[in-house]
């Protein structure tokens, strides 16, 4: 069988973001096709929730950060190590895409870049930050063999700004658990079963937290947010500012897959602020959970729901959207969230596109 590394994750068993999600299922689904190694930040994993293996996948654990300035050092280690053993090398994120090119010269290994987002437009990030990123991703996309996109916009962004065409290969939300919600937990948070908003995200400004709270804040609907307020000024700032109001739940991490998966079902309507990034996995994971769909309008999140979303640019179109959307509205819209998850977001699909990829090569 050929040896497949994934390079970029904070490490299994996934319990932090999309990428880590992508490799379990892949390495879950793909057992029987390939022998596959994963790196491991030993900072997201201390030493006793370590394990050698997971489905079959070796775990390599290395002593840095998976984000952040170390992660292009985590990166970096990570190809030098698997390409002495390893076929092909799948890359999520372009954060060590400066070194590829090295990597080049002295193996033959095969190397698919997954792109994820483009990460330089993200707000967060200073000049200089995103002038690295951006050359990053531009040595990253040059030098790799396949490269993989999650969303139509980006592969078409591949084709104008690279003249590069990738593979469209989307993510999967059929995973989650239906999981029964007890109507105990809801009451701590002054919630009720499909009487509330659900939003779970990154507290960061290009997911639109701030228009999200305070469209809420003019209302008499209930939301509950999840995320991580404590990470920034512009997160505590804002936990400070709408802690108060009756209506809002705000909430630190949830890490418990399964109480995430029930606050989901309980949910009315999913709200999705992301701006950057391609298919992003909370938005998905919604979907094929029947949600209704609430989304800022951008090309990305409106190509993930073909159209067929609920879509806000501002504060005054997402109050004006919560207090006009009726009980059929959300029932209509869960309904066709659902039909294109069933179509474009099945991990089995997903992982199916993944082995004919690799196989290419």
């Amino acid at each position: 069988m050929k040896k497949v590394a994934i390079i970029g994750t904070a490490g299994l068993p996934a319990n932090y973001g999309g990428f880590e999600t992508l490799a379990q299922n892949l390495i879950k689904n793909l057992k029987d096709e390939f022998e596959f190694t994963v790196y491991c930040s030993k900072n997201h994993y201390p030493k006793k929730r370590r394990v050698a293996e997971i489905h079959q996948a070796k775990l390599i654990y290395l002593p840095f950060k998976a984000n952040g300035f170390q992660s292009i050092i985590y990166d970096i280690i990570s190809m030098i190590h698997a390409m002495f053993y390893c076929d092909t090398l799948l890359i999520l994120g372009v954060s060590g895409g400066l070194f590829i090119p090295f990597l080049k010269l002295f193996t033959n290994t095969n190397i698919i870049l997954n792109l994820d987002g483009l990460e330089w437009k993200r707000q967060k990030w200073n000049f200089c930050t995103k002038l690295f990123l951006k050359i990053s991703e531009y040595s990253a996309v040059k030098n790799s063999d396949k490269i993989i996109t999650d969303n139509q916009v980006l592969k078409e962004y591949l084709i104008h700004k690279y003249k590069r065409s990738g593979s469209l290969i989307e993510y999967g939300g059929d995973y989650l658990l239906n999981e029964t919600l007890e109507n105990n937990y809801l009451q701590t948070h002054n919630l009720t079963k499909g009487n509330y908003a659900l939003k779970i995200a990154r507290i960061e400004p290009e997911n639109n937290i701030h228009i999200i709270l305070s469209a809420f804040s003019k209302s008499h609907k209930k939301l509950m947010i999840i995320g991580n307020w404590s990470n920034s000024n512009y997160g505590k700032t804002l936990k400070k500012k709408y802690s108060n109001f009756k209506n809002i739940s705000i909430n630190e991490p949830i890490y418990d897959r399964k109480i995430l998966n029930a606050l989901l079902l309980g949910s009315e309507v999913y709200i999705h602020g992301h701006s950057a990034g391609g298919t992003n996995p909370s938005l998905v994971e919604a979907m094929c959970l029947k949600l209704p769909i609430l989304a800022f309008d951008v090309n990305f999140n409106r190509e993930t729901t073909e159209n067929k979303g609920y879509y806000f640019k501002d504060e005054e179109s997402l109050t004006k959207t919560i207090l006009n959307l009726t009980s059929l509205d959300l029932i209509s819209n869960g309904n066709s969230m659902h039909e294109i998850s069933l179509r474009r977001y099945k991990w089995n699909r997903i992982s199916e596109l993944y082995k004919n990829l690799i196989n290419e090569i």
